[in-house]
């Protein structure tokens, strides 16, 4: 095989070379630009299930997760890029109680992150246990608690 056959083989991934010189084993695919990006996305998704508590999900397919397991990964994929915005609307909905307190703290500990996390929910109960700024709309107005409690 020539040398350009062998560097237009380079485009593609898990490409091996290998000629009758055992000093001709180019593992071409491990000096691709693109392989490097691949290593980085998946470094970066691990990154993110770690956040969420799913390191050992990663494999798994939506349906074989639990409701609260979906709620995490779903928080997951918005954190890939690494918002400055975090829009969770009824993150506790149809949840059980632990798993609802769960997401709940999640999201907290991200605002916590110079994230601003907007949440929308109906669960006061909940709001109660992680408190932060409230806004909520009753008899047509909006009421702002104005309360900016300190969160460190």
């Amino acid at each position: 095989m020539v040398r350009n056959q062998i560097c237009r083989l380079q485009k593609y991934d898990q490409v091996y070379y290998f000629g009758r010189n055992p000093l001709s084993h180019y593992p071409t695919h491990k000096d691709s630009a693109e392989h490097r990006e691949r290593l980085k996305i998946k470094d970066r998704i691990s990154e993110v299930l770690e956040k969420v508590g799913l390191s050992t999900k990663g494999f798994k397919m939506p349906h074989e997760l639990s409701g609260g397991e979906q709620q995490r990964i779903v928080i997951a994929r918005a954190l890939l890029n690494d918002p400055e915005i975090i829009l969770a609307d009824e993150p506790t909905g149809n949840l059980d109680p632990e798993t609802s307190e769960g997401i709940m703290r999640l999201l907290f500990d991200l605002s916590k992150t110079e994230r601003a996390v907007l949440m929308a929910t109906h669960n006061y109960p909940i709001i109660e246990k992680f408190p932060a700024r409230i806004i909520r709309c009753e008899g047509g107005k909006i009421i702002d608690s104005k309360e900016m409690v300190n969160m460190n």
